[in-house]
């Protein structure tokens, strides 16, 4: 059976195998701790003023227009191949859903709730640290759980220009034509997907509850 094969493969080539998921996990990790760096602040700057969030609003959705792949393509004549590119291309997967959520998380904000902390007397930093981003978390974490699903799958892509991680494997196995290797690199990227919907939809909810 397919499936017994590629337990096979994995256990005949398990040094391989688990080298290819470090990889895998380095280039999401990396990539969606820094677009969560870039985003958030950027969303929560630009949450308040009406014509940045509009032109940042539209930049972002444009990015989540173009393909994962073309992305990573961009980036090869610039920056060659192997993980520097790989991960710069998949932080522009990850900015989107992230800042847009902040911005969104930012607005649905009562207004009476700032007013009424402003008439408390309190500062610009203890309202943010206080009340926007506590009350905006629940939504900053649907972004990341978005963003992290983008780059978990737009991390196989990634095996084209050179970045390594699971990937590898699909290509590898639809260049020979066998399905037990493409299994070994397609089900773990399922996996962890289902994983990361899973943990920061339960994340999502608790800050939910809390708020």
């Amino acid at each position: 059976m397919i499936v017994i094969d590629a337990f096979s493969w994995i256990f005949n080539n398990s040094g391989t195998f688990f080298n290819a998921i470090n990889r895998h996990l380095l280039m999401c990790v990396l990539s969606l701790g820094i677009a969560f760096v870039i985003a958030v602040p950027l969303g929560f700057v630009v949450a308040r003023a009406p014509r940045a969030a509009f032109a940042v609003v539209n930049i972002a959705g444009a990015l989540r227009s173009i393909p994962s792949l073309a992305i990573l393509s961009a980036t090869m004549p610039f920056l060659g191949i192997g993980l520097l590119p790989s991960v710069i291309a998949l932080i522009v997967l990850a900015v989107p859903p992230l800042l847009l959520n902040t911005i969104i998380g930012i607005r649905e904000i009562d207004a009476s709730v700032i007013d009424a902390a402003d008439g408390m007397g309190m500062s610009a930093r203890q309202m943010l640290w206080e009340i926007e981003l506590p009350l905006a978390v629940p939504a900053i974490l649907s972004g990341v759980r978005t963003s992290a699903i983008q780059v978990i799958g737009g991390a196989a892509l990634a095996s084209f220009i050179g970045g390594g991680g699971l990937g590898d494997f699909i290509n590898a196995g639809i260049a020979i034509m066998n399905m037990p290797r493409l299994l070994v690199g397609a089900v773990p990227i399922a996996l962890l997907a289902i994983f990361a919907e899973l943990a920061f939809g339960a994340l999502e909810r608790v800050f939910t509850q809390r708020r």
